[in-house]
């Protein structure tokens, strides 16, 4: 079990360093070069970028704010939650910084600010994906929101960063305009739904209920031929107050097409409704996991 774990954790810190570099190419190549401002620390470090032109030869790095605004925040965080809190994601912010650095050189693959918050949008997405399903975060507004949480607890942490990193992002029209910050919205968007798909597409599956008189066969059928766990449940049908026998079951995408074979071929009448399923833990689908930020 501790070898298991051990190699679990090992995947989990590869799963943060592709991550992250990812997240830092989509930053120096798409958004730092047009302005825009997708919000949390990196957002900040680039409107303190653009503003310091002037002063410093190619502004302040992204880099040097990124770690120069966590490390307040994560000594804070381990005075308020202890010295364990957090160590994946103590990780996963200074390497955000170490990414930043040398990927600051990747060339500007557009002009086009469209493209950019398209292709910045979906690496973006994709990184933060890949950091997340290690059970992690890259500190910044995410960090600031759990702090703001701990003494708030009327109020969400997710709801705590949407603020923070609305008024981040929005506050980019002052400095670059309102095109760069809609541009930025776009992106945003997309990360989101990038995010989405690899933290619940990769274990997306589908439940259904089957109500039928030829129940038993059904659910014999669907045991044998899917190897897969069926439930039965006792109904009523309210038009003609007779009993009637229910099926649950959950399977994955690719077995839904079978599932619905099974039950055309057990029963052509049957009643099935299919549903999506954003996660299933337990046996035959994904391990419990333990969730460490």
């Amino acid at each position: 079990m501790e070898l298991i774990r051990t190699r679990k954790a090992w995947v989990d810190y590869l799963y943060i360093i592709v991550g992250v570099t990812i997240m830092a190419i989509a930053i120096n190549a798409f958004f730092e070069p047009l302005d825009m401002v997708t919000g949390g620390v990196t957002g900040i470090a680039i409107i303190i970028k653009g503003l310091s032109l002037d002063m410093v030869q190619g502004g302040i790095p992204l880099w040097l704010t990124n770690m120069v605004i966590n490390i307040p925040l994560f000594v804070l965080a381990i005075i308020m939650k202890g010295r364990d809190f957090g160590r994946r994601s103590l990780f996963a912010t200074f390497f955000l910084s170490f990414a930043l650095f040398y990927t600051q050189w990747v060339p500007v693959l557009t002009k086009d600010i469209l493209l950019a918050s398209i292709f910045g949008g979906v690496l973006a997405g994709v990184g933060l994906g890949l950091v997340f399903s290690a059970f992690s975060t890259t500190g910044g507004t995410d960090l600031a929101a759990s702090l703001i949480q701990h003494m708030i607890k009327h109020v969400s942490v997710a709801g705590i960063m949407m603020i923070l990193d609305s008024i981040i992002i929005f506050s980019g029209v002052l400095f670059f305009g309102a095109e760069a910050t809609l541009y930025a919205v776009i992106s945003v968007f997309i990360s989101v739904k990038v995010i989405d798909a690899i933290l619940d597409g990769l274990h997306f599956s589908k439940a259904a209920f089957i109500i039928s008189d030829h129940h038993k066969t059904i659910a014999e059928n669907i045991m044998s031929e899917l190897d897969r766990g069926v439930t039965g449940l006792v109904g009523e049908g309210m038009f003609t107050a007779s009993a009637k026998h229910v099926l649950f079951c959950v399977v994955s995408k690719r077995e839904i097409v079978k599932l619905k074979e099974i039950v055309k071929l057990s029963d052509p009448r049957a009643f099935v409704i299919v549903t999506d399923v954003r996660e299933v833990l337990g046996e035959g689908f994904k391990e419990y996991e333990h969730y460490e930020f």
